[in-house]
């Protein structure tokens, strides 16, 4: 007995450490773990959301008119580029407005272009003009003044927000910059929202800001903009309490510390309805009124890319190829429902940690057969995941795993160390990185890697070809020193966009490093490949690229081309053979492209 209770003794002194390192955790003196036990929770997040994904229905009154591989190949077929003109917009927005759709919300910018309004400008401006149910959206951004001066929105376009200093003194919804939209449109509506999303650490997008603070005023979200109307809510009523967005008495946006709101994920990709912008262009170009009316009466339609090489694809906790758009029309979902994640707080957490170590402690004290004590700990721990995956699924309640696992861990662990000399193991997880790059917008260097994996494996099974390009801008470094580095930003950022103009839709454009860029060609051919090296190299000589300071420089680029099977059969030997051709390019004056080496 005195030795059971020496054993129980050091299980309370253990837990009495365990609350004592939690408040500490939460008094945020010990970041480093608060920040583990916080990426580790994210994918317990992930893995609850797709549990219950198979018992969600989502609003049938939400379709995307989708920016698709299809559509993509339609427009570029039809005007030779993205964008496409602005008055394909303004034509969409009148055949929309046949079928008397509620709002018509647009996940695409309108900024000002350069030089005086062309024909398409001046349409889709009356366009907007004419129908008042259309949403258009801007950005925030924290670019210098230096770079881009931060313009004064007009008024309108604010709400009055009452209490909102969880919003203007939150680091990810408080911005000194913005990239505004065609002046000329701002004059004739004031139906815009922000579209601005962040990502956690992983590169995951798991929240969502309904708010932004920008020059002392509150600025809503597009899908925020919408909702008020679609509710016909008084923009000035709003007002934030006890961590909470209240819309109206009926419509509430929890709010985690940080102001954003958490989203209660319906599906994975393809969850709302998607039509097809050409689908849709070609039943306005036919007058197919019918078509129109099944598809958009009465809805919110939502407009925006899915197609990869826009780069609007995000990653989410039920998929990592997830469109931009439906994360807006996700959003809105969740506002009409009332559906957000509400996480609880980590003083809960810590008490449901004390709960599952008395538990666990006191069994594996009471129990004298091994396995009995383990299997209820199992049990235990079982049985809170199973609570935590309903808390979730019908209640909307994320609560901690990884705090309570973890104590309760340490519990079970120290039990048996007293009881039996025990040892424990540690268990790692990983999580998958972001697969874009920043500054580019192209893919990065590791996912450059996994796709010359990928297709040098499909070229060995099934035969065929693929390529690989390597580009290099000339003098880079010549042209950092002289023009400075956001200068050189600007160049890279500007390059990329060429580059992804002037590539199919299957091809891979990847940032390969520093100034070097890369594009991997699928089930493409030598002289194909040399062809689109060619076309690339062209479009950005004959390109003028716009400087930090406003004032114009060219470029030009050396190109390397490779091919499977005729200059390797493995990434390595691609890579070196592209880059051989790349040097030989420099070699013999730059700005040239090469695809042989001998």
């Amino acid at each position: 007995m005195n030795k059971k209770k020496q054993i129980f003794d050091v299980i309370v002194y253990i837990l009495m450490f365990l609350l004592v390192f939690g408040f500490l955790i939460y008094a945020g003196r010990f970041n480093a773990f608060g920040k583990f036990v916080g990426s580790m929770e994210f994918k317990t997040f992930d893995i609850r959301q797709n549990l219950i994904l198979p018992h969600k229905e989502n609003n049938k009154d939400i379709v995307i008119i989708a920016v698709d591989d299809p559509s993509y190949e339609y427009i570029t077929e039809k005007f030779g580029t993205w964008p496409v003109p602005r008055s394909f917009w303004a034509k969409l927005i009148k055949g929309l407005e046949v079928a008397n759709p509620k709002f018509i919300a647009f996940d695409l910018l309108f900024t000002k272009r350069l030089g005086a309004l062309d024909e398409g400008d001046l349409k889709l401006i009356q366009a907007v003009k004419d129908n008042q149910n259309v949403y258009l959206s801007m950005n925030f951004d924290n670019y210098p003044s230096t770079i881009r001066l931060a313009p004064q929105l007009p008024e309108g376009l604010e709400v009055n927000l009452k209490n909102g200093n969880i919003i203007k003194n939150s680091p990810f919804l408080h911005f000194s910059n913005c990239r505004k939209a065609m002046d000329e449109l701002l004059d004739v509506t004031s139906n815009f929202g922000f579209i601005n999303v962040t990502r956690d650490d992983d590169g995951i997008i798991r929240y969502i800001a309904p708010m932004f603070y920008y020059k002392d005023a509150y600025y809503p979200n597009l899908t925020t903009a919408i909702a008020i109307k679609y509710l016909n809510i008084d923009p000035n009523s709003l007002y934030v309490k006890d961590n909470t967005l209240y819309l109206d008495n009926s419509h509430k946006i929890p709010l985690n510390p940080d102001g954003r709101a958490t989203i209660n994920w319906y599906g994975r990709e393809g969850t709302f309805e998607h039509i097809g912008l050409w689908q849709v262009d070609d039943a306005i170009n036919r007058g197919d009124i019918k078509f129109l009316k099944e598809k958009f009466e009465n809805k919110v339609i939502y407009i925006g890319t899915t197609v990869t090489a826009l780069a609007d694809i995000k990653s989410t906790p039920v998929s990592f190829m997830y469109p931009g758009v439906e994360t807006h029309a996700t959003f809105l979902n969740n506002i009409l429902d009332n559906n957000f994640i509400i996480h609880s707080s980590f003083r809960a957490d810590i008490i449901i940690a004390a709960l599952l170590c008395f538990l666990i402690g006191f069994f594996i004290l009471k129990l004298d057969s091994v396995p009995y004590s383990i299997l209820c700990s199992v049990a235990i721990v079982v049985a809170y995941l199973i609570f935590t995956v309903l808390a979730m699924e019908y209640f909307n309640l994320w609560l901690g795993i990884i705090l309570p696992l973890f104590s309760a861990t340490l519990i079970f662990i120290a039990a048996y160390i007293t009881k039996y000399l025990l040892k424990s193991k540690d268990y790692e997880h990983t999580y998958k990185l972001a697969v874009t790059d920043g500054l580019t917008e192209m893919y990065n260097h590791r996912y450059f890697q996994e796709q010359m994996i990928m297709n040098v494996g499909n070229v060995a099974r099934y035969g065929g070809n693929f390529s690989l390009i390597l580009i290099d801008i000339d003098f880079f470094k010549k042209f950092n020193d002289k023009h400075g580095h956001q200068s050189g930003d600007a160049v890279l950022r500007q390059v990329a966009q060429t580059i992804k103009r002037n590539v199919r839709t299957s091809d891979i454009p990847c940032r390969y490093g520093g100034e070097e860029m890369s594009v991997i060609l699928t089930n493409t051919k030598k002289e194909d490949a040399i062809t689109t090296a060619k076309k690339i190299w062209n479009a950005i000589r004959e390109r003028k690229f716009e400087l930090a300071d406003g004032n114009w420089a060219n470029v030009t680029i050396s190109v390397g081309v490779a091919t499977m099977p005729d200059n390797g059969n493995n990434p390595q030997e691609l890579i070196e053979f592209a880059d051989k051709c790349l040097y030989k390019a420099k070699q013999n004056g730059r700005d040239q492209v090469v695809s042989d080496i001998d």
